[in-house]
């Protein structure tokens, strides 16, 4: 990207997003600011993120941009998230936040406008290997947000920037203060902007939302105890559920339909495999064995993959612990995102 261009920066407010600019700006292209208003509750630390951003783009000398996506926000993310507890899974709205606004909505914005790339503060990195785009994982593995990126659409990946992917965190936010940044002390920002609560629970009672309360069960249909509805239970969960047994049990499953939360002993939350809808591939090329990661914070584990149609079927080399529903599972090639999608079902002894 040697030659000028314009870049629309996607900012938040916060330290990253910030120097994301910055390096922009100092490479000597057309840069401007875009925040997205959300209509959110105010983060922690984070009062108001427009105000920040601004300031920051006064600083740089650049035009600041605020585009109303709370309508967006409230469909396709909040009202998400909010459906799919009561249907007893586990959501991603940082996903889907991704996938419809920033490099949806706001994509489309900045090509509108006349921009040649949109920029986020996402650490990872962008590859070109003789005409085709590879996006990869940052320099910084401990900060890598490559998992919350597979929705991005393999034609719009020349379209954008990740100026953070070859830093450190520590250098970001040296550079910021180099800089005179205003967000230069700034502290993170939480994973959920809509969720200022201590858990979900709170949430959910805030906003009035509720599920009918339940039976806990076993794994072979005895009734253990009362639930309080559903939405209030993930998989893996141990604490919280008032019952008392000689081994300890966690959710092993949410059975929305029945209103019921099966519960199981540590072994049972292994699985070898699962089904994935909603997928999106960065590559034509999907390698039969490759690597998935089904939370954020797990480690990749080797598996093969066998697409279905529209969906995928991902089984393991060692079963994996607490498969969800809802959450997602992206795929690797070393470094590389591959894509990935939406889990639907667990497959717990292949027959599915």
């Amino acid at each position: 990207m040697a030659a000028r261009k314009k870049v629309l920066a996607a900012m938040s407010g916060g330290v990253d997003s910030s120097v994301a600019a910055l390096v922009l700006v100092e490479a000597g292209h057309e840069v401007a600011g875009a925040t997205m208003s959300l209509d959110v509750p105010a983060r922690r630390r984070d009062a108001d993120a427009a105000s920040d951003a601004k300031q920051v783009c006064n600083r740089l000398g650049i035009a600041h941009f605020v585009f109303d996506f709370a309508a967006l926000m409230q469909e396709r993310v909040i009202g998400k998230f909010t459906a799919e507890y009561l249907q007893g899974r586990t959501p991603n709205p940082c996903v889907d936040c991704n996938r419809h606004l920033k490099f949806g909505k706001l994509l489309q914005k900045a090509r509108a406008m006349g921009f040649d790339y949109l920029a986020t503060g996402h650490y990872a990195r962008l590859e070109n290997e003789k005409g085709t785009w590879h996006l990869l994982r940052p320099q910084d593995t401990i900060k890598d947000q490559t998992y919350f990126l597979y929705p991005i659409r393999k034609e719009d990946l020349s379209s954008i920037l990740f100026p953070l992917g070859e830093l450190p965190k520590n250098e970001v936010r040296t550079l910021a203060k180099k800089a005179g940044l205003p967000v230069a002390q700034k502290a993170e920002s939480q994973d959920i902007c809509f969720v200022t609560q201590e858990n979900y629970g709170q949430y959910f009672q805030e906003k009035n939302i509720s599920a009918p309360a339940g039976e806990i069960v076993d794994k072979a249909g005895k009734v253990l105890g009362k639930h309080r509805g559903v939405i209030y239970y993930t998989i893996g969960q141990r604490g919280g559920l008032g019952i008392s047994a000689k081994t300890p049990l966690y959710v092993v499953e949410i059975n929305a339909e029945k209103n019921k939360v099966i519960v199981g002993e540590k072994k049972d939350l292994f699985s070898i495999g699962l089904i994935a809808g909603d997928v999106n591939l960065l590559t034509d090329d999907l390698p039969v064995e490759i690597e998935a990661k089904i939370r954020y914070r797990k480690k990749p584990a080797r598996c093969s993959v066998i697409r279905e149609g529209e969906k995928l079927r991902v089984i393991f080399k060692e079963p994996q612990e607490s498969i969800t529903p809802g959450q997602s599972v992206v795929l690797y090639r070393d470094d590389e995102l591959l894509g990935g999608g939406e889990i639907e079902a667990v497959i717990r002894d292949g027959k599915r």
